[in-house]
This record gives C-alpha cells, sequence and structure tokens, in this order.
C-alpha cells in the first residue's frame, strides 16, 4: 500500500476525527479509504445509469413477456 499526505484545515480534521471515533473506523486512513470507495461505486452506479437512459427502449417487461419466455424455454427442452 502506498502513501499519501494530505493537508487539512482544523475543522476538517475535527470532523473525520470524529467520524473516525464515532462511527468505528480504525483510523483515519480507513475512514478516507470507505469515503474513496463509496465515490467509486457513486460513479460506477451513474455509468450504468447513463448507459441505460442512452439505451433504445425496449417493450415493456410484463406477465405476456414472461409466459413467451416460458413457452420458448419449454419448446428448446422438447427439441
Amino acid at each position: 500500500m502506498t502513501t499519501m499526505n494530505i493537508s487539512l484545515p482544523e475543522s476538517l480534521k475535527s470532523f473525520v476525527d470524529e467520524q473516525v471515533a464515532g462511527r468505528g473506523f480504525g483510523t483515519s486512513s480507513d475512514y478516507l479509504q470507505a469515503l474513496i470507495r463509496a465515490d467509486q461505486d457513486r460513479e460506477r452506479l451513474r455509468g450504468q445509469l447513463l448507459d441505460g437512459a442512452a439505451s433504445p427502449v425496449t417493450p415493456a417487461v410484463d406477465e405476456t413477456y414472461f409466459a413467451d419466455l416460458r413457452e420458448r424455454v419449454r419448446r428448446s427442452k422438447q427439441g
């Protein structure tokens, strides 16, 4: 693991210290790693949502869709 030094104003350092103590993190590094992972997850989700929004519109998935799908599976098992 590599080391990164950051500078924080006293108010932010106090906030980090409170979060570490109050939320069960072992160190401030653990807290910052959790924040970064959460940000990565948000970015990944945002990308997936944007990809989905840009994809073509498909027919609604309803009971008819599933009934047709079940019938296709039944036919493929018979043949």
